[in-house]
């Protein structure tokens, strides 16, 4: 197996960018033009590269080469977004690989782009690009190219190399157990599991139990023996379940309404392990859009534009008032799954406020509800 976070490093020593590996600070997936530079690199490294795997490596600044991370992405469903522009598209799969000197809420974003005996090219248009434009790599930039365009190959070799180079050691799964087990997990119920003798899986989080349900937060799950970062939350309730085959994780929402907290199941993972060595991800999103007053639900939202309003004038909030600005970004999420004009204008108005607030959970609250409606959105829920 490929020590994910060796692979990186080992790219990144090997040489500047190239025709099989290109490098980026972040992905910016919510405009057109962000999805545009994304699927131009996608189409040119599949071209460049026939007969072996190429790479995206995500949280990389450009100029030095310094590790510096982004947000955990677990977006599985941006194979759909390739389907949807690329004729022979590649397959693709991004991984969440964390490094020991980032904050834990960091990573950086490996996308493996699978080797595709076909041409890739646009079937449809997206911001500058062109139906039917081809892409290829020139040295470390992705360029279209006009005529008729015949794949070659040229990296096997290299880039087998290098694979070769990154596969995974005893020593390496030992140490990312102990360092999984004692880095900031301490306080946070951490276990592991040895799945099919090959595959090693940690996992902590914060246990409560809300009458006979036991949920976990702040939960952190990894696999060791890859070091890839599985599921990651800074608030998200989640039950796990787990037997010598599987490990299921279902995610919750959780919104208080009214100073009532309530749990809902939005997305079931599982992980399913062979004893031929390989496993693989099931995703499903199980959400059901709750029936909640809508007399109630308007009174919440326009005491929520209050709040902000306060804080954004900067004046003194009560007690209370404190406490419910964490719930301002599920309020507005809910207010918008029941149909409430503005209610998703507001959630994107809210963010500068949010995120300069003193309270770092209240932004965090925000990327939960973000990251809960880009889930409901991509199964087309909304």
């Amino acid at each position: 197996m490929i020590n994910k976070r060796l692979l990186i490093k080992n790219l990144l020593a090997h040489t500047h960018e190239n025709s099989f590996y290109d490098k980026k600070r972040r992905l910016e997936l919510e405009t057109r033009e962000g999805k545009s530079k994304f699927l131009k690199h996608i189409c040119a490294l599949s071209n460049a590269n026939p007969n072996n795997n190429s790479y995206l490596v995500v949280g990389i600044e450009d100029a030095d080469n310094t590790i510096v991370g982004v947000d955990f992405f677990d977006d599985s469903r941006i194979q759909n977004l390739v389907n949807a522009y690329l004729d022979n598209p590649p397959k693709i799969l991004y991984e969440n690989i964390p490094f020991p000197h980032l904050p834990k809420d960091k990573v950086v974003g490996l996308v493996t782009i699978y080797n595709n005996k076909a041409v890739s090219c646009f079937k449809k248009g997206i911001h500058t690009i062109y139906p039917g434009t081809v892409y290829r790599r020139i040295g470390s930039n992705s360029m279209p190219y006009f005529g008729k365009f015949t794949i070659e190959s040229e990296n096997t070799e290299i880039v087998q190399s290098i694979e070769k180079n990154s596969k995974n050691s005893i020593q390496d799964t030992l140490d990312g157990v102990v360092e999984f087990m004692g880095n900031g997990h301490l306080n946070m119920n951490p276990k592991y599991k040895v799945f099919k003798e090959l595959f090693v899986l940690c996992w902590a989080g914060i246990k409560k139990k809300v009458k006979e349900d036991v949920y976990y937060s702040r939960v952190d799950i990894e696999l060791i023996s890859e070091q890839i970062k599985l599921f990651y939350s800074a608030q998200d309730e989640v039950s796990i379940e787990y037997n010598e085959d599987r490990f299921e994780i279902t995610e919750y929402i959780s919104v208080k309404i009214n100073y009532k907290r309530d749990f809902f199941p939005l997305e079931k993972v599982s992980i399913n392990f062979f004893e031929n060595g390989n496993y693989n991800i099931e995703r499903e999103v199980i959400f059901k859009t709750p029936n909640y007053n809508k007399k109630l639900l308007k009174a919440l939202f326009n005491n929520c534009l209050v709040l902000l309003e306060k804080v954004k004038q900067n004046e003194l909030l009560f007690e209370h008032e404190t406490k419910e600005m964490e719930n301002i970004p599920a309020i507005f999420m809910m207010c918008h799954l029941q149909g409430f004009e503005g209610a998703l204008n507001a959630l994107w108005e809210a963010k500068p406020i949010l995120k300069l607030y003193p309270d770092p959970a209240v932004y965090q609250s925000f990327k939960g509800a973000i990251r809960t409606l880009r889930k409901l959105k991509y199964e087309s829920i909304l």
